[in-house]
């Protein structure tokens, strides 16, 4: 079934999480490590990322740096399959822009499509990483709602090179994201909105936000939204704080602003596990006001933070 239809049909804010695939070398059991603790809460779907690869630089044995191509996580597509098949829950692999050229992206899509993986969320990707010879010009994509083309395309039948080849029994659904404190290189927020809207015309069904850790900027990003004729499900993100430096990390890396009553009682923490609780605090609060707002589902970033999703979840679900 897929993710627009779990969220019409559930009688209840739906509960779903994003997962990394394990680092190269590491199996699956790590995923079901991440998996089993949160599954009591009936998940709707799982998120599962994608990373392009990243050049690194070694020095051999006579002395030469050598640059070397990697890929840290890779394994979306399979772990993908794999969720499905093992949990019998929709599984959403991210497809991403960046790193990664229109061809690679078509022959995802072919496993994808042979797995019976049909959920999918479109992504730019976040490109400070790569090299100037991985940006790939003319080769990848520049932006989503060029991705969402090739996607819309291969549902149709034509292939990233024009040709033609039978349509698939079930085409490809998917979402977006969304930012409600503004990208951080969009101009200002009525652009942001403007490009969201677009990727809702072109065929996004739902959209899923940044972190945020005000509610209230939430709930105004979707009033704006609604303004504006975007009508989707529009899912709010939600990320635990569980570390004492994330309270100048997260708003540096992911620019989400962390509200001033919630930063005093992070800085009078002294461990991280001191930090944890007031992040699962913070959350637990947060959660109930959104799903008192009537809001279609929580989606939980775990990163570094299952055991407390699992806590969040057991006192809103």
């Amino acid at each position: 079934m897929r993710v627009i239809d779990l969220l019409n049909n559930s009688k209840k804010t739906a509960f779903s999480f994003e997962i990394l695939p394990p680092l190269k070398g590491n199996s699956f059991s790590k995923v079901c490590s991440i998996i089993d603790k949160l599954k009591d809460f009936d998940p709707q779907y799982i998120n599962i990322t994608t990373h392009h690869s990243e050049n690194i630089y070694q020095e051999t044995e006579g002395g030469v740096i050598k640059k070397i191509n990697v890929r840290k996580r890779p394994g979306t597509v399979a772990i993908a399959a794999a969720i499905q098949y093992h949990y019998g829950i929709t599984a959403v692999p991210h497809v991403i822009c960046k790193g990664f050229t229109k061809m690679e992206t078509e022959y995802a899509l072919l496993d994808l499509n042979f797995l019976k993986v049909h959920d999918l969320l479109l992504l730019r990707g976040d490109s400070n990483k790569l090299d100037p010879d991985q940006m790939l010009p003319g080769q990848s994509h520049e932006h989503t709602t060029d991705l969402q083309e090739q996607v819309n395309d291969f549902n149709r039948g034509i292939a990233c090179d024009g040709s033609l080849f039978e349509k698939m029994e079930t085409p490809f659904s998917y979402g977006v994201a969304c930012y409600p404190e503004k990208h951080e290189e969009a101009p200002n927020m009525g652009s942001d909105i403007a490009f969201l809207k677009q990727k809702i015309e072109n065929g996004a069904e739902y959209a899923v936000t940044q972190m945020f850790f005000d509610n209230q900027k939430y709930f105004d990003f979707v009033e704006r939204c609604r303004v504006e004729g975007i009508n989707a499900p529009i899912i709010p993100g939600i990320k635990p704080i569980v570390l004492m430096n994330q309270l100048t990390v997260l708003p540096k890396i992911f620019r989400s602003e962390i509200p001033e009553t919630l930063a005093a009682e992070l800085r009078k923490c002294k461990t991280d596990e001191e930090t944890k609780i007031v992040g699962i605090e913070w959350s637990i609060q947060q959660c109930k006001e959104l799903i008192a707002s009537g809001v279609p589902s929580l989606h939980f970033y775990t990163l570094m933070a299952t055991d407390s999703v699992r806590q969040i979840a057991k006192a809103v679900y």
